[in-house]
């Protein structure tokens, strides 16, 4: 079988949602002598991003389908990062978590999985992650990104969320240094509530988050 046919074939399982189906067109793919270079770079990251073309023309896109293109992503860089041949260049870090009092984890999981297969190294941090622990975790991971989840009006625009790691930031010298990514379904109820959060970006869901933070990456690194 040829590449397209395996590009085809793994995108229509993503598109299905069906995680065995899209596993075993990789296995075969690497039976047939492909490798796991081209796995990630041709097949991988080519469907991670017709996913956030996709839900750019329609936001309103089956939720499965972002979750599943991410965890898909996830799964397949990581066991195929073990078999490159060199180790791959990772283009960034970022700390990820939920804010403060908040106990939400599924948009944050999409978020890692597309990460990871755009080379990003991801430390998730979890749920109800005080500011403090935001910025110690970037500092002492030299992370470029911090990105902040927030699935309830009160821990989006609470004190201790995303206001006070801006403060923090301020503090500590690290504003050109460190950059803020939020989202969650506040900040799509309210497109301009991240600059009164103190944020310098937010996405309006989990698939086109890690396209927004690559951006941020590569801003700090300009």
């Amino acid at each position: 079988m040829n590449l397209t046919k395996y590009i085809e074939s793994y995108n229509e399982a993503v598109f299905e949602t069906d995680k065995p189906a899209a596993l075993a067109v990789v296995n075969q793919a690497l039976h047939d002598g492909y490798s796991p270079e081209e796995i990630v770079f041709k097949l991988v990251i080519p469907a991670v991003e017709s996913m956030m073309e996709r839900i750019e023309k329609d936001p309103d896109s089956n939720l499965a389908q972002h979750f599943m293109t991410a965890q898909i992503a996830a799964d397949v860089t990581e066991k195929m990062l073990e078999k490159f041949s060199t180790p791959p260049q990772i283009i960034g870090k970022v700390v990820i978590g939920a804010a403060a009092g908040d106990l939400h984890s599924l948009g944050k999981r999409i978020v890692i999985g597309c990460l990871k297969s755009l080379m990003v190294d991801v430390v998730d941090l979890g749920i109800n992650v005080s500011a403090e622990r935001f910025v110690d975790a970037a500092v002492a991971n030299n992370a470029q990104v911090i990105a902040v989840s927030a699935m309830m009006v009160h821990t989006a625009t609470g004190e201790h969320g995303s206001l006070e790691i801006r403060a923090l930031l301020k503090q500590r010298g690290l504003e050109d240094k460190i950059k803020i990514a939020v989202g969650g379904a506040p900040y799509r109820f309210d497109p301009k509530l991240y600059q009164k959060v103190g944020a310098d970006a937010w996405a309006a869901d989990g698939v086109t988050a890690a396209k927004v933070i690559v951006q941020l990456i590569n801003e700090v690194k300009a």
